[in-house]
């Protein structure tokens, strides 16, 4: 069960401050698509390996999730759409790499997290 207050009290000062200190509608809405897409097992096995290769082509993704291109080419665009992995074409491969190293740190430190004994 989840822990609430036994009295309704409302402290109007932290209320203030925390509503001073969140970002606008628009900014929070990026924010929870960002980690919405961060939620799929799949997505999630794509960028594991991609911070671990540096870099992986959308067949190298087929065969370390054990899905077709398809399904691959279908995860690699919600990840492109909300900036979390880029890309470069050589020849007829295309190569999929982190965004960027914040990408890299957020994985880092959820996975650091997650592993912490309670």
């Amino acid at each position: 069960m989840t822990e609430v207050c036994k009295v309704y009290e409302e402290h109007l000062d932290k209320i203030l401050e925390a509503q001073a200190k969140i970002p606008e509608e628009e900014a929070v809405l990026e924010a929870a698509d960002f980690f919405d897409a961060l939620g799929n097992p799949t997505r999630l096995k794509i960028l594991l390996a991609l911070m671990e290769a540096g870099e992986l082509c959308t067949c190298d993704l087929s065969a370390i999730t054990k899905l077709s291109v398809s399904a691959i080419s279908h995860q690699l665009r919600i990840l492109k759409d909300r900036k979390i992995v880029t890309y470069r074409k050589d020849g007829k491969n295309v190569f999929y790499r982190l965004d960027d190293e914040h990408i890299r740190g957020i994985l880092r430190t959820a996975l650091a997290h997650l592993s912490e004994v309670k």
